[in-house]
Protein backbone atom coordinates (compact mmCIF):
# COMPACT_ATOMS: atom_id res chain seq x y z
CA UNK A 1 0.00 0.00 0.00
CA UNK A 2 1.10 3.41 -0.76
CA UNK A 3 1.32 5.25 2.08
CA UNK A 4 2.82 9.05 1.17
CA UNK A 5 3.40 11.01 -1.96
CA UNK A 6 5.68 14.13 -1.59
CA UNK A 7 7.19 16.08 -3.74
CA UNK A 8 9.84 18.09 -2.30
CA UNK A 9 12.35 20.83 -4.36
CA UNK A 10 16.10 20.71 -3.18
CA UNK A 11 15.90 22.93 -0.63
CA UNK A 12 13.72 21.02 1.15
CA UNK A 13 10.27 22.81 0.49
CA UNK A 14 7.17 20.26 0.33
CA UNK A 15 5.67 21.20 -2.79
CA UNK A 16 2.44 18.54 -2.51
CA UNK A 17 1.96 16.13 0.41
CA UNK A 18 -0.38 13.65 0.22
CA UNK A 19 -0.77 10.92 2.92
CA UNK A 20 -3.33 8.02 2.70
CA UNK A 21 -2.89 6.37 6.29
CA UNK A 22 -3.53 8.81 9.74
CA UNK A 23 0.12 10.09 11.37
CA UNK A 24 0.76 9.97 15.00
CA UNK A 25 2.61 12.37 14.58
CA UNK A 26 2.18 15.81 12.69
CA UNK A 27 3.17 15.90 9.10
CA UNK A 28 5.58 19.08 9.77
CA UNK A 29 8.01 16.51 11.66
CA UNK A 30 7.66 13.77 9.28
CA UNK A 31 8.13 15.77 5.98
CA UNK A 32 12.01 17.06 7.42
CA UNK A 33 12.96 13.51 8.15
CA UNK A 34 12.42 12.19 4.68
CA UNK A 35 14.18 14.48 3.54
CA UNK A 36 16.86 14.37 5.42
CA UNK A 37 16.63 10.52 4.56
CA UNK A 38 16.56 11.19 0.52
CA UNK A 39 18.93 14.44 0.02
CA UNK A 40 21.47 13.00 2.03
CA UNK A 41 21.75 9.91 -0.19
CA UNK A 42 24.56 10.00 -3.24
CA UNK A 43 23.14 9.80 -6.79
CA UNK A 44 24.98 6.71 -7.40
CA UNK A 45 23.09 4.44 -4.54
CA UNK A 46 19.56 3.28 -5.46
CA UNK A 47 15.87 4.76 -5.42
CA UNK A 48 14.62 2.89 -2.66
CA UNK A 49 15.80 2.36 0.85
CA UNK A 50 14.15 1.17 3.77
CA UNK A 51 13.16 3.36 6.76
CA UNK A 52 12.30 1.57 10.48
CA UNK A 53 12.13 5.20 11.97
CA UNK A 54 9.24 6.17 10.18
CA UNK A 55 7.29 3.86 11.77
CA UNK A 56 6.97 6.50 14.48
CA UNK A 57 5.13 8.64 12.71
CA UNK A 58 3.30 6.34 10.26
CA UNK A 59 2.97 3.72 12.89
CA UNK A 60 4.21 -0.07 13.68
CA UNK A 61 3.77 -2.92 10.85
CA UNK A 62 1.87 -5.89 12.07
CA UNK A 63 4.35 -8.00 10.73
CA UNK A 64 7.62 -8.41 11.79
CA UNK A 65 9.32 -9.08 8.48
CA UNK A 66 7.23 -5.62 6.69
CA UNK A 67 9.48 -2.27 6.88
CA UNK A 68 8.69 1.39 5.57
CA UNK A 69 10.36 2.08 1.88
CA UNK A 70 10.98 4.98 0.66
CA UNK A 71 11.13 5.35 -3.00
CA UNK A 72 12.19 8.42 -4.55
CA UNK A 73 13.37 9.51 -8.09
CA UNK A 74 14.81 12.73 -9.01
CA UNK A 75 13.97 15.11 -11.70
CA UNK A 76 15.70 18.52 -11.88
CA UNK A 77 15.07 20.42 -8.83
CA UNK A 78 12.60 18.65 -7.57
CA UNK A 79 12.33 14.91 -5.52
CA UNK A 80 8.86 13.01 -6.24
CA UNK A 81 8.71 10.53 -2.81
CA UNK A 82 6.52 7.44 -2.58
CA UNK A 83 6.49 5.90 1.37
CA UNK A 84 5.04 2.49 0.78
CA UNK A 85 4.99 -1.05 2.71
CA UNK A 86 6.51 -4.14 1.69
CA UNK A 87 4.18 -5.04 0.20
CA UNK A 88 4.50 -2.58 -3.12
CA UNK A 89 7.24 -3.43 -5.76
CA UNK A 90 9.51 -0.90 -5.88
CA UNK A 91 10.23 -1.07 -9.08
CA UNK A 92 6.44 -1.02 -9.98
CA UNK A 93 6.41 2.55 -7.68
CA UNK A 94 9.67 3.87 -9.76
CA UNK A 95 7.62 2.89 -13.07
CA UNK A 96 4.77 5.01 -11.18
CA UNK A 97 6.72 7.81 -10.27
CA UNK A 98 7.74 8.19 -14.41
CA UNK A 99 3.55 7.78 -15.07
CA UNK A 100 2.71 10.35 -12.55
CA UNK A 101 5.89 12.66 -14.30
CA UNK A 102 4.68 12.03 -17.59
CA UNK A 103 1.21 13.06 -16.83
CA UNK A 104 2.24 16.26 -15.08
CA UNK A 105 3.84 16.81 -18.31
CA UNK A 106 1.28 16.75 -20.22
CA UNK A 107 -0.74 18.36 -18.12
CA UNK A 108 1.23 21.73 -17.65
CA UNK A 109 3.49 21.38 -21.12
CA UNK A 110 7.28 20.63 -19.60
CA UNK A 111 5.99 20.63 -15.91
CA UNK A 112 8.25 22.75 -13.59
CA UNK A 113 8.08 23.61 -9.74
CA UNK A 114 5.79 26.74 -10.38
CA UNK A 115 3.12 24.52 -11.73
CA UNK A 116 2.76 22.58 -9.02
CA UNK A 117 2.68 25.93 -6.41
CA UNK A 118 0.13 27.75 -8.72
CA UNK A 119 -1.77 24.92 -10.05
CA UNK A 120 -1.69 22.51 -7.23
CA UNK A 121 -5.37 21.61 -7.60
CA UNK A 122 -4.98 20.12 -11.04
CA UNK A 123 -1.59 18.07 -9.77
CA UNK A 124 -3.93 16.53 -7.37
CA UNK A 125 -6.25 15.72 -9.16
CA UNK A 126 -4.02 14.33 -11.58
CA UNK A 127 -2.48 12.06 -8.98
CA UNK A 128 -6.25 10.97 -7.93
CA UNK A 129 -6.77 9.71 -10.84
CA UNK A 130 -3.52 7.77 -10.74
CA UNK A 131 -3.86 6.31 -7.01
CA UNK A 132 -7.03 6.44 -4.48
CA UNK A 133 -6.83 5.21 -0.83
CA UNK A 134 -2.97 4.26 -1.32
CA UNK A 135 -3.56 1.90 -4.33
CA UNK A 136 -3.19 2.42 -7.59
CA UNK A 137 -5.77 2.97 -10.07
CA UNK A 138 -4.80 3.39 -13.27
CA UNK A 139 -0.90 3.62 -15.13
CA UNK A 140 -1.80 4.02 -18.51
CA UNK A 141 -0.92 7.70 -19.57
CA UNK A 142 -3.25 7.50 -22.14
CA UNK A 143 -6.01 6.60 -20.49
CA UNK A 144 -5.31 9.36 -18.15
CA UNK A 145 -5.30 11.84 -20.16
CA UNK A 146 -8.43 10.84 -22.31
CA UNK A 147 -10.41 10.66 -18.86
CA UNK A 148 -10.12 14.67 -19.26
CA UNK A 149 -8.26 15.57 -16.03
CA UNK A 150 -5.03 16.48 -18.72
CA UNK A 151 -6.94 19.34 -21.02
Amino acid sequence: MIHAVLIFNTSGVARLTKFYTPLHQPSQTLIPKIFSLVCSRPATLCNFLDAPELEAFIGPKGEQDERWRVVYRSYATLYFVFVVDGAESELGILDLIQVFVESLDRAFENVCELDLVFQFDEVHHILAEIIQGGLVLETNVEEIDNSGVLQ
